[in-house]
């Protein structure tokens, strides 16, 4: 479990900011696709478009950003990008009060808003590195991976519950706010940050911003658990959207029951996240990821025969449950595994480059998932990512790749 250990003043500032955007999130979860529906009276292929265009656009504009972020001190960074975050989502309340809220915007919101993700997530992980020892990078992202399932399990059912009464923006404006308490939680952590020092001449040079992808690429543990982390994130982030347009416009589930559907099983997030530690400790890193990984991919393909009425609804549960347990238990090994792994002046890059690549990802397979919906139905494209995720651990690191000595960074 991970337990009642203290990490400090500066750890508590950042935990909180990470839980009040969390917790904003988790109102607002899915809010742009559901505007789409239900104020756009948008289609499956736009609103997978609006899926998959805002990651790949936003990871786009991440790339030059990663050595940018790397050679500036993070609580700065951090703090601009929960801003910028905050004027984005806050635009879409504003335009539709004054009846100009358009499919154009969403789409360049979503955009704005990957591509802040991705920086804040760099100089968070970075200085989250600098800041615990070493010993509780575990224990530090079990709290961050349970923080966020609990948000997804409080957050969307107040919030379909929310547009259901006050109207379909009222999450947004909700997302927004928790971007600018985020803001002035990192603002609240006190104590000396040193810019990092530059070597090497311009750090945002033409091969600066592919550092990260060599080191993930040069590390065969690395390199496994990023394929199969793309893959496995792409087919089920896929699905989201065309799911939307199963539950809400073809069985007519209500805003209240599709926000439920995905908050109750986010329980099960508690679980996993709060095992992480005993687990690696009892059963060791290696037969986790292998393990565990591959019970991620199983349960996806229960999602194409989804019902009408209670049983489509428990099915969903159910298949959602099994899916978070998994990910909660694996996600917070990785992530300590990933920081443990990289040298200190990579850990933005890095991290970056993770992110691209996942956002990438979920770009291309969201867009493939709709032009599919579109032309066969939701259904179809359902157990295509259920079927497709079935052959994700065969991308699992082997027995003790995830052990091998590191490579040596190439200097800067």
């Amino acid at each position: 479990m991970t337990g009642g250990k203290r990490l400090g003043r500066r750890f508590g500032w950042l935990w909180a900011a990470y839980a009040v955007s969390a917790y904003g999130s988790g109102l607002g979860f899915g809010a742009l696709p559901l505007i789409a529906v239900l104020v756009l009276r948008a289609g499956p292929a736009e609103v997978s478009a609006l899926s998959a265009v805002g990651p790949a656009v936003g990871a786009l504009i991440a790339v030059p950003l990663a050595p940018w972020v790397e050679f500036r001190r993070k609580r700065p960074v951090m703090i601009a990008m929960d801003l910028v975050r905050f004027a984005a989502m806050a635009s879409i309340p504003v335009a539709y009060a004054l009846g100009g809220l358009g499919f154009v915007q969403l789409l360049v919101v979503s955009i704005v808003v990957a591509a802040a993700r991705i920086a804040f997530g760099a100089a968070s992980g970075a200085y989250l590195k600098a800041l615990v020892r070493p010993d509780d990078l575990l224990v530090a992202n079990a709290r961050f991976e349970s923080t966020n399932w609990s948000s997804i399990a409080i957050g969307p059912p107040l919030g379909g519950a929310a547009v259901g009464r006050f109207g379909p923006v009222t999450t947004v404006v909700a997302d927004a706010l928790s971007y600018l308490l985020s803001a002035l939680s990192i603002t609240a952590i006190r104590g000396r940050e040193e810019t990092p020092r530059r070597t090497g001449g311009n750090p945002v040079r033409a091969g600066a911003v592919l550092d990260g992808w060599r080191h993930i690429l040069g590390d065969p543990g690395l390199r496994a658990l990023y394929l199969n982390n793309m893959l496995v994130a792409g087919l089920i982030m896929a699905t989201e959207p065309v799911l939307a347009v199963l539950l809400l416009r073809q069985l007519h589930f209500a805003p209240w029951q599709y926000g439920l559907a995905f908050a109750a099983p986010c329980l099960g997030g508690l679980i996993g996240s709060r095992l992480a530690r005993r687990v690696v400790a009892r059963h060791g890193r290696d037969r986790v990821f292998r393990t565990v990984g591959t019970l991620r991919a199983v349960w996806l393909i229960g999602l194409a025969f989804v019902r009408p009425g209670v049983v489509g609804l428990v099915t969903v549960m159910a298949v959602e449950l099994a899916i978070i347990v998994n990910m909660s238990l694996f996600n917070p090994v990785l992530a300590t595994y990933r920081l443990e792994r990289t040298p200190k002046h990579l850990v933005a890059r890095t991290l970056s480059a993770w992110s691209i690549g996942q956002q990438a990802s979920i770009a291309v397979c969201t867009a493939l998932g709709g032009l599919l919906a579109a032309a066969t139905g939701p259904r179809t494209a359902l157990a295509v990512a259920g079927l497709l995720i079935l052959a994700t651990p065969l991308l699992l690191p082997r027995a003790g790749a995830s052990a091998a000595v590191p490579p040596v960074a190439a200097p800067l």
